[in-house]
C-alpha cells in the first residue's frame, strides 16, 4: 500500500530547514501538521501557518507528540529526546525527515555518507551525471532538504543525496540503489554515546539493500569496510593504495577503472583541481558511482575539470603579503582538521576550536609537528587546544574572528598558510559552519583593505 498522510496529526520536531521543508511537504500531501521547535522567535514561522501549519515554540510538549498519528524529526534533534522518547513508547511511529520524502520519491537513490568529504562527492557525482546525459540533483544534508525535491521527482530521475549520522538514524525502509561510505572517524561524539554507535548509524546506508544494489566504499579505511562487510548489495570500491581487483583508483597519472584485474583510463589526475590527498580520494568516489550509472570517462573529464571545489572546503580566499587564507570551515571534526593541515607543506597557522564533538586534538600532533608554525584557539575548546599543542608549537589564543584573524596573520611567515579548520561545531559563536566560513572570509576582507591602506601588500 502506497504510504499516505492523508487527513493524520503529524508532528514535525525541530523548525530548522530540513523540518520546514518537511512541514511543507506533509501539508501538500494532506496531513495536519504540527511544528515543534523549542526556539522562542522561529524565521518561517508566519509563512508556515500562512499553508496551515501550527506552529508550537518552546519546550516540546510530551502530550502533544504522544497524541500524533506520525512524528518527524529533524536531524538535529536527538531520537532520544524525552518528548520523543514518550511517543515512541506510545506506540507513535518517529521517522527522519530523509525517510519521511524517500518515502514518495520516484526516481532512483545514490547515498553518500563518511565522516569527511560527502559534500564535495555528492556535488561532484550529481555534476558527473548531469554531463553523462543524466537528469540529477543534488541535495538532502547539501543544499535543499530530501522532503524539498519530492514534488520534482519523477522515475527517470536520480537523487544524489548527502546524508549525515543524524539522518541515517531516523531511517527505516531508506533504499539507496547505490550506497557510498567514503570514510569513518571519530564525529559527533556529543551525540552518539560512542564510536561504534555514530558508525552504526553510518552503516545504515546499506541496511535496506538487496543483491540488485551496489555499495561503494572507500578500501583504504578498514572501519568503513567492516560497517560494509554485512551489506548484500554488489561492491564497487575506490582506493588511493590498496589493490583494487574491480573498482576506481590511480594508477600513474590516470583515474582509472579496474575491471577483473585491467585497468581502463577514466580522467587524469592533472584534471582534478581540488587541493588535497583527501579531496582526491572524494573524486575517485564520484567517480566510481558514475561508472555504475553508464557516465563516460570524457563526461567525468569535463566535470571534473569543471569543478573547483566548494565554498568552505579548502576555499582560498585571499594573499596578503605573500601570506594565502584558506577557509576550511567545513572541517567540523579531527579527521578533516588534519587532511586540511596536511594538505600543506609548511608554514601553517591553522585557527582551531568551536564547540567540541569529541576526539582527540592530540592525534594532529603530527600534522602539526611537521607542518605548523602556530595554532590560533577560538571559542570553547581553547583549554583543550592549549593543552593538547603547548610545548609543541605556539598556541595563542583569540576571543573573536576578527581577533584569530590578525594573530594568525602576525605569526605567519610570508609565505605562509592561513587555515581556517576548527575541527569542531560553530554552534559556541556561530549560526553554522557556512557562518563561521563567511565571518572569516569578512575579516580577511578587511585585513586586505587594512594592509593596501598601508602599502604593505
Amino acid at each position: 500500500m502506497a504510504f499516505s498522510v492523508e487527513n493524520k496529526h503529524v508532528v514535525v520536531v525541530g523548525g530548522a530547514r530540513s523540518g520546514v521543508a518537511a512541514a511543507r511537504l506533509l501539508v501538500a500531501r494532506g496531513a495536519r501538521v504540527t511544528l515543534s521547535d523549542t526556539a522562542t522567535d522561529l524565521r518561517d514561522a508566519a509563512a508556515l501557518r500562512s499553508i496551515g501549519v501550527n506552529v508550537e515554540l518552546g519546550p516540546h510538549r510530551p502530550e502533544l507528540l504522544a497524541g500524533a498519528d506520525l512524528v518527524v524529526l529533524s536531524p538535529g534533534v536527538p531520537p532520544d529526546q524525552p518528548a520523543v522518547s514518550a511517543a515512541r513508547h506510545a506506540g507513535v511511529p518517529v521517522i527522519g525527515e530523509v525517510e519521511l520524502a524517500s518515502r514518495w520519491l520516484e526516481g532512483r537513490v545514490i547515498a553518500i555518507t563518511g565522516t569527511k568529504g560527502k559534500s564535495t562527492t555528492t556535488t561532484l557525482t550529481a555534476r558527473m551525471l548531469n554531463e553523462g546525459g543524466l537528469v540529477a540533483t543534488a541535495g538532502g544534508n547539501l543544499g535543499d532538504p530530501l522532503s524539498g525535491q519530492v514534488d520534482a521527482s519523477r522515475p527517470d530521475a536520480t537523487h544524489v543525496i548527502e546524508v549525515s549520522s543524524f539522518q541515517l538514524e531516523g531511517t527505516d525502509s531508506f533504499h539507496p540503489r547505490i550506497a557510498v561510505l567514503l570514510n569513518v572517524s571519530a564525529d559527533h561524539l556529543d551525540r552518539h554515546p560512542s564510536l561504534a554507535e555514530y558508525g552504526a548509524a553510518k552503516a545504515r546506508i546499506f541496511a535496506n539493500q538487496t543483491e540488485d544494489d551496489w555499495a561503494v566504499v572507500n578500501a583504504d579505511d578498514p572501519v568503513a569496510m567492516a560497517l560494509a562487510a554485512g551489506g548484500r548489495a554488489r561492491r564497487f570500491d575506490f582506493a588511493l593504495d590498496a589493490k583494487l581487483r574491480d573498482g576506481v583508483t590511480v594508477e600513474g597519472a590516470q583515474i582509472v577503472r579496474r575491471d577483473r584485474g585491467t585497468a581502463a583510463p577514466l580522467v587524469p589526475v592533472s584534471s582534478v583541481k581540488l587541493p588535497g590527498r583527501h579531496l582526491l580520494a572524494d573524486v575517485l568516489a564520484a567517480a566510481a558511482v558514475a561508472c555504475l550509472a553508464g557516465v563516460s570517462p570524457a563526461a567525468m573529464r569535463r566535470a571534473v575539470e569543471g569543478f573547483s571545489g566548494l565554498e568552505h572546503a579548502l576555499e582560498r580566499v585571499a594573499e596578503v603579503s605573500g601570506v594565502r587564507f584558506v577557509n576550511d570551515s567545513k572541517a567540523t571534526n579531527i579527521a578533516s582538521a588534519r587532511n586540511a593541515i596536511e594538505s600543506f607543506h609548511r608554514g601553517v597557522v591553522p585557527i582551531l576550536g568551536g564547540r567540541f564533538k569529541g576526539g582527540r586534538f592530540e592525534d594532529l600532533r603530527g600534522a602539526v609537528q611537521s607542518r605548523v608554525d602556530a595554532v590560533i584557539a577560538i571559542g570553547e575548546a581553547r583549554p583543550l587546544i592549549r593543552a593538547a599543542f603547548e610545548g609543541v608549537v605556539p598556541v595563542h589564543e583569540a576571543d573573536s574572528m576578527a581577533d584569530a584573524v590578525r594573530r594568525a596573520f602576525a605569526a605567519a611567515s610570508p609565505d605562509g598558510v592561513v587555515l581556517l579548520a576548527p575541527a569542531c561545531s560553530s554552534f559556541d559563536m556561530f549560526q553554522d559552519y557556512a557562518d563561521r566560513g563567511r565571518a572569516f572570509k569578512e575579516e580577511v576582507r578587511l585585513l586586505v583593505a587594512e594592509v593596501k591602506a598601508t602599502g604593505t601588500m
